[in-house]
């Protein structure tokens, strides 16, 4: 089995890094960026990344969707298709309603009709550009009748950019199967485990809602402990047992947990957020919950641990950068390694 291999950038990363952060992910070997969509526009760092480099795919990872429109998203996803010779892929997701309420300043709606009808209105409005058919999506959240030739970029090289969908409960994951041409996960769902019995059987029931045959391409976001020594190894494993605290003092994160009896955890992170008790919350995370969540292992051997965990399920993977570039040697051997 080989993987494609994706990297991904802290959200937090300023917008004049970037270029360099894509080049060196294209030198290492990576396939694809992964860019966020959250500090900063996700769209406007897509074109820094892909406009930086040659091969490299670039993919939103997420896009918030719901507080644009159909139009303005598909218009942005054309040009950067355009700018990139065909190596643009738009993920996009929902949000809470929190977010889209009140930092959005958005009205929420049920979300799985609502990202179904959007998906649905991207690829009308993809079809009209790219093969001429006229603009005529009507749903109860979004209508696109009026498409001028004055306002048609006309086709694109190599076609509309894919669309994927991320989601975190089953019903979305669920739609994904239905409309999106993959999946991309996310990290508090990819045990194995949970890939094997929730994930996949329910891209399975949307697939089969839409008589799609194929399977559903699944994006795994594996957390990952990785490091040049069994000492640096264990020190990422403490950085993730601080992330997976503040993951899952979240309740919707809280599907995978629940597949593990470990609910209850979760319920203890939430309070502990609400005492502000910030410093107690990785101990709730065990050694036990670290070994389902997260693969550990140095350079030289994390390769085989991923492809033994994840092989079966799924070819595409996201893998980390290091931190270190005096570590870059190291991660490009274990990159190939997944892709051989």
């Amino acid at each position: 089995m080989s993987f494609r291999v994706y990297a991904a950038m802290d959200q937090r990363m300023k917008p004049g890094d970037v270029a360099a952060h894509a080049r060196r992910a294209e030198a290492l070997g990576y396939d694809g960026l992964n860019v966020p969509d959250a500090v900063h526009d996700g769209l406007l760092t897509c074109q820094i990344a892909l406009a930086a480099t040659t091969q490299l795919r670039v993919a939103t990872s997420v896009l918030v969707v719901f507080p644009r429109s159909p139009m303005a998203v598909a218009v942005a996803a054309w040009d950067l298709q355009s700018l990139s010779g065909g190596r643009f892929e738009l993920g996009v997701g929902s949000q809470v309603r929190g977010n889209i309420v009140g930092r959005f300043s958005t009205p929420w709606t049920a979300p799985v009709p609502r990202m179904r009808e959007y998906v649905g209105a991207l690829r009308a409005i993809f079809d009209t550009w790219q093969n001429q058919a006229p603009l005529d999506f009507v749903g109860d959240e979004y209508r696109f009748t009026r498409m001028q030739p004055f306002f048609d970029p006309g086709p694109v090289e190599g076609g509309p950019p894919p669309i994927y969908l991320g989601a975190v409960g089953p019903k979305m994951t669920a739609l994904a199967g239905e409309v999106a041409d993959g999946l991309m996960t996310h990290p508090s769902n990819t045990p194995p485990r949970y890939l094997e019995e929730v994930t996949r059987p329910m891209l399975e029931e949307g697939a089969g809602r839409a008589g799609r045959r194929r399977e559903t391409p699944l994006m795994v976001s594996a957390l990952a402990a990785v490091g040049a020594t069994a000492d640096e190894v264990a020190a990422e494993r403490e950085l993730q047992r601080e992330l997976l605290a503040f993951l899952y003092s979240t309740p919707a994160y809280w599907n995978s947990l629940e597949l593990f009896g470990w609910k209850d955890r979760g319920e203890h992170l939430r309070e502990l957020t609400r005492q502000g008790r910030w410093a107690e919350m990785k101990q709730v995370i065990t050694d036990e919950m670290l070994d389902v969540f997260v693969p550990a292992a140095t350079y030289d051997e994390i390769a085989e641990v991923l492809k033994d965990r994840y092989a079966s399920l799924s070819n595409w993977i996201t893998f980390p950068m290091p931190a270190d570039p005096a570590q870059d040697e190291r991660c490009r051997h274990a990159i190939d390694a997944l892709k051989s």
